[in-house]
C-alpha cells in the first residue's frame, strides 16, 4: 500500500508534531512494570491480541514468518510492540526472554545518561598549575570522559596559556582519575588480539577515541609517500610507502609496537599515484599518556618549552589554567543512536558511573546506577544485564517488554524526550538505518537503533504515527543465528513496515 504521495507535504514535522504532542503535554510516569508476578503477565494470547485501533493481521503474520524462519535457522526470536500513549502491548511473542541485544544496550546508555546527567551536560577538559612567572612546573592534562576530544581541542586551551604568559613548562602530568584504570570494557576481552577501532579502551582523558590513524598520501611514480600518524607526538614512523605506476592495487602495512612509553609504527607497502588519501585506524593499546604526548607536540608548536617528561599524576592539583567543553550530551548522542559508535557508548557509559556513584568510575558503578534506573521507571525483568554500555560481544541481557517499556518512558519524559528521538537512526535516511525502510524513507517514521553480532540481529525503536496518534515502541531481538544475519534483518524489516502500514491505514 503506497500512500508516500498523500503523507510527503506534512511528514516534515510528523516526528516533533507527534512527539510535542505526548511529551509536553504529559506528566512523566513511569511504564507499568513488565516485571510483575507470572501470574500477573498476560498469557502469550492475550499479549499477541491486537488493540481494536490498529489492524495488526499482517504484523503477526510477518511476525509468524519471521519466527518460523529463525526456529528453521536454529535461533530463537522475541519480539513486542507497545502503544506509547496507553502502555498497552499490541503485539509480543516471548517478549520476557532475556535476549543478547547487541548494540540495542546503546538505548539503555543513551537513555540513562540523558535522565541522569541530562542533556545538557558537558565534558571537561582542563589543563591546571601554578603559573609562576611565565614557567608552569607541572602542566595537568586532567579529563572527565570527553568521548569527542580530538588534538585539535588541545590548540585552544594552549593558546590561553601563551596569552597568559606561560613559555615554559616543567613537566607534563596527566591525571586519568576520573576513572578507574580498568582501560578494557567488560566482555572486551573476548578478542583480546583484535586492533580494529571498535575496541579501543576506554580512559578519562581520550585523545581521538583512543585511535592511531595512519594516513598516506601518494607522490609521484617511484618517490616515497606522505606518512602522517595522528595523534602528533606518540608515534615513531619506521619505514616507508612507495608511490607506483597508476592503476596498481593498494598495499598498506601498519604494525604497532611499544617503544619504552612511546610507540613505534612500522608502515610499509605501496600506493599508486594519483590515488585517493588511504587511512589506517588501529586502537590503542594503553592509552594513559597519549594525550600527554601530543600536548607536548602542541606546545612545542606554539612556543613553550617542555623541560621534563610526560607521566601519570596530578590528582590533587586544582588551579585551572585552560579549559575545554564538549557540545552538549544530547548532541554527542547521536554517536550512539544513529552511528554506533562503540567508544562514545563506553565512555558515557562509564562517565555515568563516575558522576552518580564514586570516582573513579567504574563500570560496575555504572552499571548498578543503570539498573537501578531501568527499575525505576518500570522496565527491568528478571534475566536482564547491563554489563557494559555499547552491547559488544556476549554481555547484556534484555527482553523485548523491558525494551519497549525503556523506549515509552524516554518518549514521554519531558526532560529528555525530543533529545532521545532525535538521537535515533531514520528509516531510509540517516545512520545506520540509511538503506533500510527505503518505501517509508519519505515519511520519516521509523526511528530505531540497530544490532549486529556475528549471530545477533536486533532493532528497537519507534514507528511514529500520523497527527494525534502515539508512536508504536518496539523491539525485535534475533539470537542464535551464524550465517544468518542478514536474512534476519530482512524479515525484522517486514515485520516493522507491517506496523507501520497498520499505524497509517486510511491515512
Amino acid at each position: 500500500m503506497h500512500q508516500g504521495s498523500r503523507l510527503r507535504p506534512t511528514l516534515a514535522g510528523l516526528a516533533l508534531l507527534a512527539l510535542t504532542a505526548s511529551a509536553r503535554s504529559e506528566v512523566p510516569t513511569p511504564a507499568a512494570s513488565p516485571a510483575s508476578a507470572p501470574a500477573e503477565r498476560p498469557s502469550a494470547e492475550a499479549a499477541a491480541r491486537p488493540r481494536a485501533s490498529i489492524e495488526a493481521g499482517p504484523m503477526l503474520q510477518a511476525m509468524e514468518k519471521l519466527a518460523a524462519d529463525v526456529k528453521g535457522w536454529g535461533g530463537t526470536v522475541g519480539v513486542a510492540f507497545a502503544d506509547v500513549g496507553t502502555g498497552e502491548t499490541v503485539a509480543a511473542r516471548d517478549g520476557h526472554v532475556a535476549f543478547n541485544p547487541a548494540s540495542n544496550a546503546k538505548l539503555v546508555t543513551a537513555a540513562a545518561a540523558l535522565r541522569l546527567l541530562g542533556p545538557g551536560h558537558r565534558f571537561v577538559t582542563g589543563l591546571y598549575g601554578k603559573l609562576d612567572g611565565d614557567r608552569v612546573p607541572e602542566l595537568v592534562l586532567r579529563g572527565q570522559g570527553d568521548p569527542s576530544l580530538d588534538g585539535g581541542a588541545l590548540w585552544p586551551m594552549v593558546r590561553e596559556l601563551v596569552t597568559a604568559g606561560v613559555r615554559r613548562v616543567g613537566a607534563i602530568v596527566v591525571d586519568q582519575s576520573y576513572f578507574d584504570d580498568r582501560f578494557v570494557p567488560p566482555a572486551f576481552e573476548e578478542q583480546p588480539n583484535e586492533w580494529a577501532p571498535f575496541r579501543a579502551p576506554v580512559s578519562a582523558v581520550a585523545l581521538d577515541e583512543n585511535t592511531v590513524t595512519l594516513s598516506v598520501r601518494a607522490a609521484e611514480k617511484g618517490k616515497d609517500a606522505q606518512v602522517r600518524v595522528d595523534p602528533i607526538g606518540f608515534v615513531d614512523v619506521v619505514g616507508t610507502v612507495r608511490t607506483t605506476k597508476k592503476g596498481d592495487p593498494e598495499k598498506i602495512t601498519l604494525e604497532l609496537s611499544p617503544k619504552g612509553d612511546r610507540l613505534v609504527a612500522r608502515v610499509g607497502g605501496h600506493l599508486p599515484e594519483n590515488s585517493r588519501v588511504v587511512r589506517v585506524r588501529r586502537r590503542l593499546d594503553d592509552p594513559r599518556l597519549v594525550p600527554g604526548h601530543a600536548l607536548r607536540a602542541v606546545l612545542a608548536s606554539a612556543g613553550i618549552e617542555v623541560e621534563g617528561a610526560v607521566k601519570l599524576g596530578g590528582a590533587k592539583e586544582k588551579r585551572l589554567l585552560a579549559s575545554h567543553r564538549s557540545r552538549p550530551l544530547g548532541e554527542l548522542l547521536a554517536l550512539l543512536g544513529k552511528d554506533s559508535d562503540n567508544f562514545y557508548a563506553e565512555m558515557i557509559f562509564k562517565a555515568v558511573g563516575a558522576e552518580k556513584k564514586a570516582r573513579p568510575g567504574t563500570a560496575e558503578g555504572a552499571a548498578e546506577v543503570i539498573t537501578a534506573y531501568l527499575k525505576e521507571i518500570g522496565a527491568f525483568e528478571e534475566g536482564m544485564v547491563v554489563k557494559n554500555g555499547s552491547g559488544l560481544f556476549d554481555a547484556n541481557r534484555i527482553t523485548p517488554l523491558g525494551t519497549t517499556a525503556l523506549l515509552r518512558a524516554a518518549y514521554r519524559d519531558v526532560t529528555m524526550g525530543p533529545e532521545f528521538l532525535a538521537h535515533l537512526a531514520v528509516g531510509g535516511a540517516d545512520g545506520t538505518l540509511r538503506g533500510r525502510f527505503k518505501n517509508l524513507g519519505d515519511r520519516g517514521i521509523v526511528r530505531a537503533k540497530t544490532g549486529t553480532l556475528n549471530a545477533v540481529a536486533s532493532l528497537s525503536g519507534y514507528v511514529l504515527g500520523p497527527p494525534g496518534r502515539a508512536p508504536l515502541a518496539f523491539s525485535i531481538y534475533v539470537n542464535g543465528i551464524p550465517g544468518k544475519v542478514g536474512q534476519a534483518r530482512g524479515g525484522i524489516d517486514k515485520v516493522v513496515e507491517a506496523a507501520a502500514r497498520a499505524l497509517w491505514k486510511d491515512r
